[in-house]
This record gives C-alpha cells, structure tokens and sequence, in this order.
C-alpha cells in the first residue's frame, strides 16, 4: 500500500502520510511497551509480594514510591528532549539511547539472582522506570510530530495501542506454556520462572520494536535551528492551558481503574472469583483480544466523531462493565468471559485518545507561542499516568490490608475479608471512569478549531 502525501507544519517538519508497512514498524515499540505494562502490574507485583514474600503493603508502597519519583523525571526528560539537536535528529535518539536503561533495568527484576528484599526491588525499579520513560517518553513525541492531521493522529496512535495490546497478549501467553515449553527442552521449570520468561521475552521485543520504528520512520534532521529557551514554568503553564489540564486529569483517572483491576487482578479472580491461574490468564487475555478490536473500532470511531466525544462515551459504557461484577456468582466463567470481553473493549481505547488529543494541544501551544512543546507536553501526560499507577498499586495494596485480606500463597481468608476484596477492586474504578468523562464536558479543542489552527500554522510557515 503506498503513502499518500499530507505535510507536517510546525517546527519545519514535513512528511508524507505513513504507508500501512510504515506505521506498523513505526508503532512497532508498542509492543514492549504493552507487555511491560501487563508483566509489571498483573504479574510482578503479584511476584514479589507472594512469591518472595514481602508482603503486600511493603511491594505497594515501593511501587508507589519509585513512581512518585518517577514522575519528577519525566519533565526534565522531556524538557532535554525538546532541546535536542542530533544528526539521528530529535527523539530517535532518545528511543535508541532507552535500550540501555530500560534492559538491566528489565532482567534484574524479573529474573533475580536468589531471594531478594525490598531494597533489591526498589533500586532496580528505579533504573527500569527511568529506562521505560525515555521509551514512552521519545515514541510518543515523535509519533506527535510524524502525524500532523487531526484525524491522523487518531490512526497512529491506534496503531501503536493495538501493538501495545497484542505485546500484553504475547506475554500473557507465557504462565500457560511455561511448564510445556520448558520440559520439551528438557528444563526443570523451577530453573527458569515463568516471570523470568516474560523479562526475557520483553528485552527481545524492546530490541526488535525500537530498532524497528528507528529505520522504518523519518525524522527531519534539524541542526540549524536553535533550542527554545523554556524549564519548569513552562511545566506548570501548560498544566493551566485549558486544554492540556482537562486531558492530564482525564489521563489519571482512566490510568488509576484499569491500573487498580491490574493490580489485584489474580487475588481477585483466586479468592473472590473463584478462578485458578490458568483461567484467570486465559480471562485476561480475552480481556487483551477485546482490546484488540476495540482499539481499531473506537480509533474509526473518533476519526468521525471526534476524539473527545468518543472518549467520554467510552469512558461510561466501561463503568457499566465494571458494575456487572457485583452480580456475576463466583466460579461463573461463561458470564465472566462476556464481561472482559466487555470491558476489554472500551478499554482499549483509553491510550490512543488521551495521547492523540496531547498532540493536539501540541499545535495549539506552537501557534501561541511559536515553538514547540511536544516533549514536554508528553512528559505531562506519562507523569499523570505514573501518578494514576503509583497509586492504583500503593493504595489498593494498603486497603487490602485494612480489610484484612492477607496474601500469601498458602493464606486462608475470612468472608469479611472477601468481600473487603470484591468492593475495593470494583468501586474505585467505576468512580474514575466518570470522573474521567466529566473532564471533557465543555471541551473545545474539537476537530473544526484544529483545523483552524493548521491553517494558521501554515500561513505562518509559508508567509515571506
């Protein structure tokens, strides 16, 4: 399929539109992306708390502290990657240099030398978040700039959410096969964890993803244009635009429900749900499936609609997923099967909104202020979702406590403890999602004052 042509304005980019074979190797670093996010949240904090027996208040308050620091990175970072100039130009580089952070940072967590304490997982947490946000970081910005059009963006962005998708399913795929995989090699499956595989299958698709987006897309080489000079106040006046503040709200919020449900997903479906491991996988990648065609429908969707509109009806039918799970009696698999397909579904949509929006605001800030902010404006959008994780992991983790649910492997719970489970996991969700759509009621940036601003970027550029 051959591109066809649609300028890029603004910072003195132009490109032709993406060819299908493009955007894939393009959005290709979505797969890493997407197995991390699921290995991390469903599987290793469940690893370390159970497995090794830290605990889960001691696994949730350091996952929530290294991602509370975590976010005071990511400013600077995007900071430093708008002002970079390069021969590889300005956030290639940065997603190549994230290979050399974000790989130790990956095997020495999920495949540790012996028994580890909470010192060991907070020190390499911090190397392997910091490795994740120049991923995060870099391809999203880039990605700002190689979709100019308003429903463009709606195409890229779906394209790197489905690959991110598909990467959570490849790995989720790992706990069923563990055990056969390796015994037909001739394994002893207690030599190699499962969770060990799935670091091991993420560094493989960290290498084939950037590698793959970094010859598969161009990036105006800009050597002579000088930096803007901007910092931190920058930070916090794009955080007051209107626009920009309504998309970092909205971005927590449908970051800390679904994070939430990640978290405690397993002792859910064990305890409350009934479910072994096997099913419980299997549930979940329905979950991943769903999302799958959920991405492509609701980016087809935007493209007509608009991106906020779509949003905030997606954002509600969700809720209304999560609220079945109130009802539906333990050990039910058929009727559990129907509802992450459900939610699955809507899901999916969550990122590629969120962050095509972003670059959005990203034209509107260079048509007021005459350079551009796209790393920084990015920076802003990880930092609320980093915030929305920390959270979902530190606070969920304290309230199963408080209600006196206890997680060892061998532990036997009470009813009351149960319960506790069944309403914590549910009900801060439904309460986010909402709160998530109201972010966009009154919201102005739509497709006709986007278009409005191209054209007066464009007269800009072309102007004598």
């Amino acid at each position: 399929m051959s591109s066809t042509t649609a300028p890029v304005i603004g910072d003195s980019e132009t490109t032709d539109r993406l060819s299908t074979a493009g955007l894939l190797g393009f959005a290709a670093p979505g797969l890493c992306i997407g197995a991390i996010s699921v290995a991390v949240s469903v599987y290793l904090t469940h690893y370390y708390a159970a497995h090794f027996g830290l605990g889960l208040s001691a696994v949730g308050l350091a996952f929530m502290a290294l991602r509370l620091l975590d976010m005071m990175v990511d400013p600077m970072l995007g900071l430093a990657m708008d002002r970079t100039r390069t021969s590889m130009g300005r956030y290639r580089v940065w997603l190549v240099a994230s290979l050399v952070v974000l790989i130790p940072g990956v095997v020495f967590l999920f495949d540790p030398p012996g028994r580890v304490d909470v010192t060991w997982l907070v020190a390499w947490l911090a190397v392997y978040y910091l490795g994740l946000s120049m991923v995060v970081l870099s391809h999203a910005a880039w990605a700002s700039v190689i979709a100019a059009a308003y429903h463009e963006r709606s195409r890229v962005f779906g394209a790197i959410q489905i690959l991110s998708i598909v990467g959570g399913i490849l790995v989720l795929l790992i706990p069923t096969l563990h055990d056969g995989l390796l015994r037909g090699v001739g394994v002893e499956t207690t030599a190699i964890t499962a969770v060990g595989l799935m670091g091991l299958f993420i560094v493989v698709l960290a290498v084939f993803g950037v590698g793959l987006a970094a010859v598969s897309a161009p990036e105006q080489v800009l050597t002579g244009e000088q930096a803007a000079a901007f910092g931190l106040k920058d930070y916090v006046q794009m955080l007051f635009r209107p626009d920009m503040g309504r998309v970092v709200a909205a971005e927590f919020c449908l970051t800390l429900g679904p994070g939430w449900m990640s978290a405690l997903y397993l002792f859910f479906m064990r305890d409350a749900m009934g479910f072994a491991l096997a099913p419980a996988s299997l549930l979940l990648l329905v979950y991943f499936i769903s999302g799958v065609a959920g991405a492509a429908t609701l980016s087809w969707v935007a493209r007509r609609v608009g991106k906020h509109q779509t949003l905030m009806t997606v954002a509600i039918l969700y809720s209304f997923g999560l609220m079945a799970l109130l009802v539906i009696p333990k050990g039910n698999f058929a009727a559990m099967f129907a509802q992450m397909a459900y939610v699955g579904f809507f899901a999916g949509g969550f990122p590629l909104l969120t962050r095509a929006m972003v670059a959005d605001v990203g034209d509107a800030v260079r048509l007021d202020l005459g350079s551009p902010r796209n790393g920084l404006l990015y920076s802003m959008v990880t930092t609320s979702q980093k915030f929305g994780v920390a959270l979902s992991i530190g606070v969920s983790f304290t309230l199963l406590g408080w209600v006196g649910y206890r997680a060892e492997e061998a532990a036997v719970n009470t009813p009351v403890a149960i319960d506790g489970l069944k309403l914590v996991f549910v009900l801060v969700p439904i309460l986010f999602a909402w709160i998530g759509a109201l972010c966009f009621v009154g919201y102005a940036l739509n497709a006709q004052r986007h278009d409005q601003i191209r054209s007066a970027l464009e007269a800009r550029e072309t102007a004598p």
